[in-house]
């Protein structure tokens, strides 16, 4: 590869590490082309499904390096030691379940390594662990419904309070009714 080339690739890697909010590494030994294949294809449908940016790249460790480097991201280094392959994201889940569950298919592979989530380094443990968060639309929707929760309950009190009101009303102009 050309030095122009590689600092093109250093720069969109840098760039693509800069706007994700979800950075994976994963080592891609023992898969064959196929499985890396599958394995991107998987990453393009859960992006297509979920209408959120994902993209798995096979990059040398020196540019990652590099292009880390120029983004700001640190903590990388020990875990650029053999094939690697990267996973940009703009959802903090999805990725590392694809991964998760790819790995659980194909016998563990590919290995996480690491992952950097929103500036925080991850270890392989705790990618693991955000894996099995369920998907943003499903966290969206609990968290509505523990807000209209109280909303509702609040309605439910005033909506009682008038209707009682209306009645006490009621019965006073019945009893008045009844004396004339």
């Amino acid at each position: 590869m050309k030095r122009s080339d590689k600092t093109i690739v250093v720069n969109q890697v840098a760039a693509k590490l800069q706007n994700a909010q979800a950075i994976y590494l994963a080592d891609f030994t023992g898969l064959n082309v196929a499985s890396i294949s599958d394995l991107r294809n998987k990453f393009r449908e859960e992006a297509a499904k979920h209408g959120i940016e994902l993209e798995f790249q096979v990059i040398k460790n020196t540019l990652i390096r590099i292009a880390a480097a120029e983004a700001g991201i640190e903590g990388l280094e020990p875990y650029l030691e053999g094939p690697t392959a990267v996973a940009f994201s703009s959802d903090i889940a999805v990725p590392a379940k694809v991964l998760t569950d790819f790995s659980k298919e194909h016998d563990g592979l590919p290995q996480v390594k690491a992952g950097v989530v929103e500036g925080d380094l991850f270890t392989a443990d705790q990618v693991k662990q955000l894996a099995t968060l369920p998907p943003r639309e499903v966290l969206l929707s609990q968290l509505l419904g523990s807000l209209q929760s109280p909303i509702q309950g609040l309605a439910s009190v005033l909506q009682q309070t008038v209707s009682k009101f209306v009645r006490v009303v009621d019965a006073i102009a019945k009893e008045k009714e009844t004396q004339s």
